[in-house]
């Protein structure tokens, strides 16, 4: 797993996010029911299937020592387990079962904050105005009368404003939760703290990392106030929809030399360790930036996974984002699903016709060139979940009366017929988010035994791609023909009807499809791969 590769694994890898809390609950030693979290241990004991399912590497959403208040996004201690989540051995026991079974692992790093139990920030707190402590945060004084304004009309993405005064008058910064304050990374000291920390993990043996809100560390060093249209357009809904817009807080020049000192490190390893970033930038342009080649390997291409079902909207993001990405000589990323948006197939208009949509553009997604990330669950076509109010645990859900993110991340169903489905837990009880009542049909046990379960067709289409397009390069080129969108690859086109009508079938050998083919047509709401 040390030597490096003629081709870098990440240039090509299907990469599976693993959301820790809800993927499996490894039963405690000495007990006999799990506490319905999932953890490292649920991980390792289910890597067999990931395996089997066709995947190259795994992505862990934090395990890290912390609060849990925005479900471990708050770090305490970046360098060790949460006891909810194991241990370090069981850190270094799930990296060596994966390595053994010929996958990858890559963690998730928060850099842009901590919680506000971590040592430093309550070190912050007991200081005085002015200190060493607090200089490692943004601290600043209020405005108006007495300093009872906050520093400026920034909000947080959680909802509110994004300052919060502590009780000797200053104020902190928090883009998120008022228990994750943000790090001034104009201090030294927070750039060498990261540096050890990548150093820790990368000594373990991780194979990467997912950098949380990479676009967001430096902030215009003013704190100038934003900018705001007088009659603004929608508000968005979440950090997926992106307008242009003023964005002091995002983005700023000063964030890539952070990435050029993290690809050293990087590469002073062996085994092509790599990063990716959660980069919400503006537009295709300037997420390049952050995959320059003395930069990050790959940043998530969110524009994808916000594109609406239309054939013109996905021949263009497909082009553009190809073209963007060979600017910086590095390799396009697809995602339609995250632990932080709607699950696609509801996206896609839900029910049958949403999970039709949702195979057909992950077909579509699994034949282009560069890197697929897939979010857990969608393989078994699992919809948003409508969480009741009284089971929701979203920050933002207590910030804005906004459902949240919990409709996502509802634990996944492994098998039986009733919650927990296997996930974990004493037989009849709920996992930390309840599951609904009908998912037996969905559970992994269910849908391992049918042939036309989404589940097989994941299993299918990820075969399909190793063998089609394993290492090419081929030229990439997508058009929208009315509702049919064509990408041409090499000696296939991947074809996806997005009308509401029968296309004819193109002449050829069909290599796959997303659903049935009857006689010579392309059904609506379907994509197939033709040679």
């Amino acid at each position: 797993m040390t030597a490096p590769a003629a081709r870098p694994w990440w240039r090509d890898a299907v990469v599976y996010q693993v959301y820790v809390r809800s993927f499996a609950d490894g039963l405690p030693a000495g007990s006999d029911a799990g506490d319905g979290v999932g953890d490292l241990p649920g991980i390792t004991a289910r890597l067999p299937y990931l395996r089997d399912l066709g995947v190259d590497a795994l992505w862990i959403t934090p395990f890290y020592t912390s609060p849990q208040k925005d479900h471990g996004y708050d770090v305490a201690d970046y360098t060790d387990v949460d006891p909810l989540f194991g241990t370090l051995a069981d850190v270094d026991l799930l990296l060596e079962t994966a390595h053994g079974l010929g996958l990858r692992v890559i963690v998730d790093l928060v850099p842009n904050h901590t919680s506000d139990q971590h040592a430093w920030f309550q070190a912050a707190l007991a200081a005085a105005p002015g200190s060493p402590e607090r200089a490692r945060y943004i601290f600043r004084p209020g405005r108006g009368e007495d300093g009872a304004e906050p520093p400026n009309n920034w909000d947080s993405i959680f909802g509110g404003p994004a300052w919060t005064r502590v009780p000797d008058g200053a104020w902190y910064l928090h883009l998120f939760d008022t228990s994750q304050p943000d790090l001034d990374w104009r201090n030294p000291e927070v750039g060498d703290m990261f540096e050890d920390v990548l150093r820790n993990w990368l000594d373990r043996g991780v194979d990467g990392f997912r950098v949380d809100v990479a676009h967001g560390l430096y902030k215009e060093a003013t704190l100038r106030d934003q900018k705001r249209p007088e009659q603004p357009a929608k508000l968005a809904e979440s950090m997926v929809e992106r307008v242009l817009n003023d964005e002091p807080m995002w983005d700023q020049p000063e964030v890539h030399e952070v990435y050029r000192r993290w690809r050293r490190v990087l590469d002073s390893y062996p085994g092509d360790r790599m990063a990716v970033a959660e980069a919400w930038t503006q537009t295709a342009e300037s997420m390049a930036m952050f995959i320059r080649p003395d930069e990050l390997h790959q940043a998530f291409n969110f524009g994808w996974l916000g594109t609406p079902w239309s054939a013109r909207a996905f021949a263009r993001v497909i082009n553009d984002s190809i073209a963007a990405v060979a600017a910086a000589a590095s390799a396009p990323t697809w995602v339609l699903s995250n632990h932080d948006v709607e699950r696609h197939p509801t996206r896609y208009g839900g029910g049958p016709v949403g999970l039709a949509r949702a195979r057909a553009a992950t077909l579509t997604m699994l034949a282009l060139p560069g890197s697929a990330y897939l979010y857990q669950g969608e393989e078994l076509g699992l919809e948003q979940v409508d969480v009741p109010p009284e089971a929701r645990q979203d920050p933002s859900w207590f910030r804005t009366g906004q459902p949240g993110r919990d409709g996502c991340r509802v634990p996944l169903p492994w098998s039986g017929d009733a919650p927990p489905y296997g996930f974990g837990g004493p037989p009849g009880s709920q996992p930390w988010i309840p599951q609904p009542a009908d998912w037996e049909s969905l559970s992994v046990a269910a849908q391992l035994g049918d042939p036309d379960s989404t589940l097989a067709f994941y299993q299918h289409a990820l075969a399909a791609r190793r063998a089609v397009f394993a290492g090419a390069d081929e030229a990439t080129t997508a058009i929208a023909d009315d509702d049919l969108l064509v990408v041409l690859r090499g000696d296939v086109a991947i074809v996806l009807n997005a009308g509401d009508e029968p296309a004819p079938l193109p002449a050829g050998e069909v290599l796959i499809s997303s659903g049935p083919l009857p006689g010579e047509t392309l059904p609506p709401d379907t994509a197939v791969w033709i040679r």
